[in-house]
């Protein structure tokens, strides 16, 4: 894991317990990277509630209750779905601030509109969710790492 990950990852966590904050992630395409990231850091337990890995689509809809029909509707790499992630992770654990990623990590799963590097990301809290969509450039363990600082950064910005 690069310094610079584990810097930001300590930095989320001093924010998150300044004020007094658990953290959730539910993850796609990130396979769990955005958690490892924060657990590494020392003490984590004070701001880190849990993670969800939800890969498939069924697990998205059974373990977040994010609607089959969403993921119908805008595909699973979408800002709704993401949205919804955040939102089903926080209803589904004991946190206040959630963090999801959904996305083409590739080599292969483009499809039209979406190309490889396509990433989706929610950070809620409470009623208040933001999303952004996102185009990295790279191979599939590239992708994967730029999401994960991405949605570090941006939790950064959520909790102040």
């Amino acid at each position: 894991m690069s310094t610079d990950i584990n810097e930001l990852a300590a930095q989320v966590g001093r924010a998150l317990q300044e004020k007094g904050l658990l953290l959730v992630t539910a993850e796609s395409c990130t396979g769990g990277g955005v958690a490892q990231a924060v657990t590494e850091v020392a003490g984590s337990t004070g701001w880190f509630d849990c993670g969800f890995i939800t890969y498939s689509n069924a697990s998205k809809t059974e373990l977040l209750e994010v609607p089959a029909a969403m993921v119908a509707q805008f595909g699973s790499v979408s800002e709704e779905v993401a949205a919804s992630m955040a939102q089903g992770a926080l209803g589904n654990s004991n946190a206040h601030v959630a963090v999801s990623t959904t996305g083409i990590a590739g080599p292969t799963g483009a499809v039209p509109g979406k190309p490889v590097g396509t990433v989706c990301f929610g950070w809620a809290n409470g009623d208040t969710v933001h999303t952004e969509r996102l185009v990295f450039g790279g191979d599939r363990r590239a992708v994967r790492e730029q999401t994960v600082v991405h949605a570090l950064q941006g939790l950064l910005r959520f909790i102040d």
